[in-house]
């Protein structure tokens, strides 16, 4: 219960400030903004969701009493890299999806120029939230954020991983292949959310990989746990399309070892996730429920 107040309180600190952000008035140094970009880009990013990845930026940052303002614009900044994803995830193009939470899809509810324009956007806008004094952080520490964040993001990190995940159609991975291409896709903006709270903090070498290292896990065990959803969870319950991949014959680990092994793995996902936490113990308590609800949510 804890838990889920928390996720719910973040959420909504995120939403203010996300709604600021995707105002239509221009900023210092900007012309203009169109009226139908900046539609589509808050119908991918304002349309629910329940802003983990924000969450894990923010109560990692709290480990550490981080300032709390910074942390909020940095989980600001990876929820629009993480929305920018979707949206281009659910091009025809890519997977060709015509819903997400429950609502069209950009592409759907504008069209796919417009949608990959918004995606774009984001994902700049990412970049100039970090980046900007209002981040009141030193600039080193901006400026290790923004690479954090762009090597998650980019070609050897979340792209790279569509990439691959497209790739996989025509010629199914291996395990080892598999694993690579979640830990890209899902996980590496996953364990940025995590290893982000050290560097708002500025906390030491030491914290900053052992923070990563738990959003590897988690991120894997997000993924084992979508898998599994695809198989028993429907339309409604997802706010998407499900068993895509089983009948596209997309490889997963699901698929390759089924799904009881699969909950077993996830056991020790978040077994792995706890001890990581163990040496910040009660302040970890909600970063421990976080990779509890990981593997164990119903959508």
């Amino acid at each position: 219960m804890a838990f889920e107040m928390a996720l719910i309180r973040r959420a909504a600190a995120v939403e203010v400030l996300l709604r600021r952000l995707l105002d239509d008035r221009a900023l210092s140094g900007e012309i203009a903004r169109p009226d139908r970009l900046m539609a589509a880009m808050r119908h991918g990013v304002l349309n629910g969701g329940k802003r983990l990845r924000p969450f894990l930026v923010m109560e990692s940052a709290a480990l550490f009493s981080a300032d709390g303002e910074a942390a909020l614009r940095v989980a600001a900044a990876l929820e629009c890299v993480h929305c920018y994803s979707l949206i281009h995830d659910d091009l025809p193009a890519m997977d060709d999806d015509d819903l997400r939470r429950g609502q069209p899809t950009v592409h759907k509810a504008f069209d796919e120029a417009t949608a990959i324009l918004a995606g774009d956007a984001l994902l700049t806008l990412a970049f100039d939230i970090i980046a900007d004094e209002a981040t009141m952080l030193p600039a080193e520490r901006r400026a290790a954020l923004v690479l954090a964040l762009a090597r998650a993001a980019g070609a050897g990190g979340m792209v790279g991983g569509q990439k691959l995940d497209l790739e996989a159609e025509q010629a199914p991975p291996d395990e080892a292949g598999i694993i690579r291409l979640q830990a890209m896709k899902t996980g590496a903006l996953i364990r940025f959310a995590c290893e982000a709270g050290a560097l708002v903090a500025g906390a030491p070498a030491e914290d900053r990989e052992r923070l990563a290292e738990f959003g590897s896990a988690i991120g894997l065990a997000f993924q084992l746990a979508d898998d599994l959803l695809d198989l028993t969870a429907d339309a409604g319950q997802m706010g998407k399309a499900t068993g895509k991949d089983a009948a596209a014959g997309k490889a997963t680990l699901v698929a390759l070892h089924g799904a009881n092994w699969a909950r077993s793995q996830l056991h020790g996902l978040v077994d792995q996730a706890h001890e990581l936490l163990a040496p910040y113990g009660e302040q970890a308590a909600l970063l421990k429920e976080a990779a509890t609800f990981v593997a164990t949510r119903n959508n």
